[in-house]
């Protein structure tokens, strides 16, 4: 295309924007034409908040004297770049004069700040209403750089929630821009730039290309990181425990035992039934079970296989059956599994006096109070939407976003329908808790509302009582009155945070707890106990010591425990719990026989520390004081998105950390042992709050930052060594040569390779374990020779690759979080737009929205082209030559090998593996 035609579509496309924005083809679209259409505020005052929908709320408010406008987040930032003919190491920061950033208006919102521009010239009062953390008070300082206002005149208002009377109140107390929460953010900024831009070539230089470095995200990753060898090293110890099952009916005893086998033996899917399963059938039949805790007068703790067969017959059980078999990939004693199988022998079925008697010794029962959890604050509201509603952080503090800004009620219009959701404070204002009282009083009953209100402390240093938790904006608005206006996972979440907040101010729940304990008297054919009158039971279960047999004592002691609740309180509006494993014990007392239904000895072993999910990663940052309300989500979503941390399968919620990941965190530990300590994170946290508190100068802080930071970075340059060059052992053979093995790294992550390389050029990819892998055959049918397919693993990620690559290269990717197929698109088109940002062609392509220009040389350019001002003509020419396109380049419909066609949410099966067992795996 001639230079002159270049200049000319620019142009066009610049005159045709205000004409296209007047089309409405949606109702988002015709509100932002209706937005942009404000050119002067004719006197009125401007008000400048973050988001359209919180303009649209506020405006509800305010009235026809305010125009409310969107900067939609930030309008400023430090340049991705240098600018040209300046040197500069870390963009936009001058490293030898006390940090001094530069800012650049950030593209995207040039034509935001012109428009804010053009209606400020003709306001009679500019008003700052971003959000009241550190982000939203940087972004109402970069407005005011950017409109000619100073900080010390602007007038900036704040609010935690979007209410009429918030609004009112925060507009008749305006006050300066806060520079020292500006200065903390700042020194934030400038602190994660300098890291990621300093430490990030190190990498390339040292281990891959592409890879990237955070000063909060690299600490995260060595956490994860941590955990996962702490669970790779970790060898599990052996125990056993020796349950016994027993009924009060001892007249239907043999009969109960013959349905409790059969109960047992007919579990659906032929499956083990669960403990829930079993404590509801024994709480229908006067049962109740019971663990073995005393033997001899001693502690029953059992450590091996012959313990506790000894300990076992005692109590009545005769085994019949000791199954042993091996665990070739456990560690330890978990190698070697052993179920044992039996019956019941020498109980005492009448008054013969012969074999051994169950009976109650005592029965201990006491009140115990459960009460309310504060409300929610960051936090914790993510981590119950990811534990309650399986929400992801990232997704619930947009949900939580959007309940802030204000949803459209029917009859009410815009409102918002929680407080501020970016906070660490417990604090609640006495309105609030007033309202929820009240509403308690009126709705659940007054025997439910505590005395006095309850009041929270807030565990965060840095948490400001000026900031609330999160709770209704209107306690009267209840999760079924606004279901209609809510989207599901809006109503979901709106629904948990009104209820924990309601609760919040309610009375504990009571429960009564019993404790049972079950002696046991008598012989067992001289394997157990010496004789026994069986009289003095009422000296109890903590009367047993000594040795077995005495007379009034008994040999062994079993133990239950159940719970029913005695007072609902605030479970009345959160509901009881489920899920636990409390059993309901039938009516029993003091010197009551009871008999057994089964003696049951099992195996058990300690546990590895469970792998981290985001809501248990989420509650370690805050635990150890990383990160703070407005960045826990991003930073767990950052990790993942850099391949560093990833999900033990797909739609699983537990995560591990990558070799990649393992390999980076080696390295930057290795280089950066201050910058990688948990401690040390935590400090520099406690450094911004400081700033932010008027306490320490921002860029003194960076300078005792930067001094030890600079020496670290140029020892790494030259005396760290690549990730490639070191190796590792291996205990697996070559099946190539037969020589040894070594643990190598490469592009994708760790590998196994011969030692004798380059003679010998055998290399396979590894499992978690360190053990080769073989290409797993899937179920799916190659779209380009509808051969086999295999699952992969490259630098991007898992995919499925032809069995006879290099023959064919026919390849499907896979989402890397849920696994399933993504299937093939059609190809960009080549245009003949230019890039607004370098110039080279856009490249077109469809999606579900319609279809959208992108730079062609993506990833080098991120430049984006806009389809909406374009003239028709352009339009329909573009459109036909897509039309052509895709005619000339037919999809390959994606099938199974049995002929089925495959959907975008299918997820490929291994060979032989089905649907069912899929689903049962993850």
């Amino acid at each position: 295309m001639a230079k002159q035609d270049v200049e000319t579509t620019k142009k066009v496309a610049k005159k045709t924007t205000k004409k296209a924005a007047k089309k409405t083809t949606s109702r988002k679209s015709s509100s932002k034409a209706k937005s942009a259409a404000v050119t002067s505020a004719d006197g009125r005052q401007l008000v400048i908040v973050e988001s359209p929908t919180k303009a649209k709320t506020i405006n509800k408010y305010l009235g026809r004297d305010f125009v409310v406008m969107a900067s939609v987040g930030h309008v400023r930032d430090l340049p991705s770049r240098a600018p040209k003919g300046v040197k500069q190491e870390v963009p936009g920061v001058d490293l030898e004069n006390d940090f001094t950033p530069t800012y650049e208006i950030l593209p995207q919102k040039k034509k935001t700040l012109t428009d804010l521009k053009k209606v400020a010239k003709s306001a009679s009062a500019i008003w700052f209403a971003t959000d009241l953390d550190r982000e939203g008070e940087a972004i109402a300082w970069h407005l005011a750089q950017a409109l000619g206002v100073e900080p010390e005149g602007a007038k900036r208002v704040v609010f935690n929630a979007i209410t009429k009377q918030q609004i009112d109140d925060a507009f008749r107390q305006p006050r300066p821009i806060d520079v020292s929460k500006v200065n903390a953010q700042q020194a934030r900024r400038i602190l994660d730039r300098i890291v990621g831009y300093q430490v990030s070539p190190l990498l390339w230089k040292k281990v891959a290309g592409g890879l990237s470095a955070g000063r909060v995200q690299s600490v995260a990753v060595r956490l994860v990181v941590e955990r996962e060898r702490e669970i790779e090293a970790f060898v599990p110890d052996e125990y056993w425990k020796v349950s016994g099952y027993f009924t009060t009916d001892l007249v239907e005893r043999e009969r109960l035992m013959d349905r409790w086998d059969a109960f047992l033996g007919t579990a659906p899917d032929g499956k083990p039934r669960t403990i829930k399963d079993r404590l509801g059938w024994l709480s229908e039949h006067d049962s109740f079970k019971a663990e073995l805790i005393e033997v001899d007068g001693a502690p029953a703790d059992i450590e091996d296989t012959d313990h506790a067969l000894a300990v076992a017959r005692k109590v009545g059980f005769k085994e019949t059956d000791v199954i042993r078999t091996e665990d070739p990939k456990a560690k330890g004693p978990a190698k070697h599994r052993v179920e044992v199988r039996g019956r019941l022998t020498g109980q005492r079925l009448g008054g013969d006096g012969t074999g051994l008697v169950y009976r109650i010794d005592d029965v201990q029962t006491k009140r115990t109070k459960t009460r309310p959890s504060a409300p929610f604050i960051t936090s914790t509201m993510q981590q119950a939407a990811a534990n309650v509603l399986g929400f992801p952080l990232k997704r619930a503090m947009r949900v939580a976003q959007s309940l802030y800004e204000g949803v459209d009620l029917k009859g009410q219009g815009q409102t918002g329908l929680i407080t501020y959701m970016r906070t660490d404070s417990t604090f609640v204002s006495p309105e609030a808790i007033q309202s929820a009282r009240a509403y308690v009083d009126d709705v659940v009953g007054d025997k439910y509302i505590p005395e006095k209100p309850n009041f929270y402390t807030t565990k965060a240093k840095s948490a400001q009582e000026a900031h609330e938790a999160i709770r209704p904006t209107d306690v009267r608005l209840t999760p079924e009155s606004v279901r209609a206006s809510l989207t599901d996972e809006q109503f979901k979440l709106y629904d948990l945070i009104w209820k924990r907040f309601v609760a919040s101010q309610m009375v504990p729940a009571e429960w009564d707890s019993t404790s049972v304990f079950v002696g046991v008297y008598g012989d067992s054919g001289g394997a157990g106990f010496s004789g026994s009158d069986n009289k003095g039971a009422e000296a109890g279960a903590n009367g047993t010591s000594g040795s077995g047999g005495q007379a009034g004592k008994p040999g062994a002691v079993f133990k239950a425990n159940g719970r029913t609740l005695a007072f609902d309180g605030f479970y009345r509006i959160t509901g009881v719990p489920k899920g636990g494993d409390d059993a309901i014990l039938p009516p029993l007392s003091v010197s009551q026989e009871v008999g057994p239904l089964q003696i049951e000895p099992t195996q058990h072993f300690t546990s590895a520390p469970p792998r981290y999910t985001e809501a248990s990663l989420q509650k370690k940052l805050e635990e150890e004081g990383i990160g703070r309300p407005s960045t826990y989500a991003a930073i767990i979503s950052t990790i993942q998105d850099r391949k560093y941390v990833e999900p033990v399968l797909p739609r699983d919620r537990r995560l591990r950390a990558t070799d990649l990941g393992k390999v980076v965190t080696d390295k930057l530990v290795e280089g950066f042992p201050k910058i990688m300590d948990v401690a040390y994170t935590r400090y520099m946290e406690e450094e911004l709050d400081l700033i932010e508190e008027e306490r320490h100068d921002w860029v003194q802080m960076l300078h005792d930052f930067y001094g030890p930071f600079r020496k670290n970075l140029e020892k790494a340059h030259t005396e760290m060594v690549h990730a490639k060059a070191e190796t590792e052992p291996a205990p697996h053979p070559c099946p190539k040569c037969g020589a040894g093995t070594m643990y190598r790294f490469g592009r994708n992550g760790r590998f196994l390779s011969c030692a004798t390389y380059p003679d010998c050029d055998y290399a396979a990819p590894i499992d978690a374990e360190g053990n080769p892998m073989e290409p797993e055959l899937t179920n799916i049918a190659c779209p380009e020779c509808n051969s086999g397919m295999t699952l992969r693993s490259g630098r991007f990620g898992k995919f499925l690759g032809c069995v006879n690559y290099p023959q064919c290269k026919g390849i499907l990717n896979l989402d890397p979080k849920k696994g399933t197929i993504k299937l093939p698109k059609t190809p960009p088109f080549l245009t003949d737009l230019p890039c607004p940002k370098c110039d080279a062609p856009l490249n077109m392509r469809d999606s579900k929205r319609g279809f959208w220009l992108s730079c062609s040389k993506f990833p080098k350019c991120r430049g984006r082209g806009t389809w909406a001002p374009l003239p028709d003509e352009k339009k329909k020419e573009l459109e036909d030559a897509w039309n052509a396109h895709v005619a000339a380049n037919p999809l390959p419909i994606v099938k199974t090998r049995d002929g089925d066609v495959v959907g975008e949410d299918y997820v490929p099966l291994m060979a032989g593996q089905s649907e069912d067992e899929y689903a049962e795996v993850s």
